[in-house]
């Protein structure tokens, strides 16, 4: 019997679908900004210096068609005919033909997978869907039994997705399903960081659901200051903020505070750890990453709520990765470790 449950969780996932593709220019203080919809949440572009060259109108449009191919074309899950859909229902040892950006996100996700010891897998969607976080919320009764988790575990591995950067070929060795949510949306914002590269902008602030990457300064020389949001369930609050300085640098972040659901008293993340089938239970509230790449800060910050405080601290230490990891403490409170690349960014503008 269908248990009484308490789930929370964002439903942005909908609205491209709902109200399709909205872009405008505004401006005010010297910096012009496009919000859209797009990979089932939000995007918003800053700029300083708009290209002289180009009009806005054609920027917009540039810019929404470059986010629709990378959502819709390829890495939705949502999207039936697009790339990701197609291979997810392509044959067990059969190649498939991918495009450069499927064959460069797969790659960094198992270089990733095989850093963390499998704590990242792009491969864990039958944990997620059993677990009822996946795109079928409608199939989920109660907790999973322990025979069901080992059941789905046997469809889960990242070494059963093999890679020919060669012939750009995938292909899988079982019967797994793939999912990218968790590294998409990152490089999604990388690809739209070089396309204003290339168009000649020098000073962005860019995000598309939380991802973020930024290059050189507001109006004034000011740094653009990001925010860390307060790992906690309700109206988002400002937990701390830091400042760019200039630098050219990507930021990700990732938390168990917002989706997850309650039975008899007991609290399930959305967290599926891959290794063991299961939700994590540790003190690791959120994690933010600052790195040169958007897709690995992304990749990474769910990598590091997967593999818990000691671990993440120690992988985040072995690689001199900028993070920011709030812990839940004894007393209902919050603690903070913060790395030495990450405390640079902290403290007054003027530093």
């Amino acid at each position: 019997m269908k248990k009484s449950l308490k789930r929370h969780s964002l439903t942005a996932i909908f609205l491209s679908f709902v109200l399709g593709w909205i872009f405008y220019f505004i401006g005010g203080d010297g910096i012009q900004q496009l919000n859209g919809l797009t990979m089932g949440t939000s995007y918003k572009v800053q700029i300083v210096d708009m290209p002289k060259d180009i009009a806005a109108e054609d920027f917009a449009v540039d810019i929404s068609e470059l986010l629709k191919q990378l959502d819709t074309e390829i890495f939705s899950t949502y999207a039936s005919n697009s790339e990701l859909s197609q291979f997810n229902r392509h044959g067990v040892n059969i190649p498939f033909v991918a495009s450069s950006a499927m064959m460069e996100v797969l790659l960094m996700a198992q270089e990733i997978s095989a850093l963390s010891g499998g704590a990242f897998d792009v491969t864990v969607g039958p944990l997620v869907n059993l677990w009822g976080f996946g795109t079928d919320l409608a199939v989920f009764e109660t907790v999973p039994t322990q025979s069901q988790i080992n059941g789905e575990r046997g469809r889960v591995g990242f070494q059963f997705l093999r890679i020919s950067p060669s012939s750009h070929e995938i292909w899988k060795t079982r019967d797994i399903y793939v999912d990218l949510s968790a590294i998409a949306k990152g490089y999604a914002v990388d690809q739209l960081a070089e396309y204003l590269d290339q168009a000649g902008v020098d000073n962005y602030f860019l995000e598309i659901g939380g991802e973020l990457k930024i290059k050189g300064l507001k109006p004034g020389g000011e740094s653009w200051v990001p925010a860390i949001e307060a790992p906690v369930d309700g109206v988002s609050q400002l937990y701390q903020i830091f400042y760019s300085r200039g630098d050219n640098i990507a930021i990700a972040g990732s938390g168990d505070y917002r989706n997850y659901f309650e039975e008899e008293g007991r609290r399930y993340s959305h967290e599926i750890d891959p290794r063991n089938g299961r939700p994590v239970t540790h003190d690791l509230a959120a994690a933010y990453v600052i790195d040169e790449s958007a897709a690995r800060a992304d990749a990474l910050a769910t990598t590091y709520m997967i593999l818990g405080p000691d671990a993440a601290e120690d992988l985040a230490s072995r690689q001199e990765q900028a993070v920011y990891f709030i812990y839940k403490s004894d007393g209902g409170g919050f603690e903070d470790y913060v790395s030495a690349e990450f405390n640079r960014y902290l403290g007054s503008d003027l530093q």
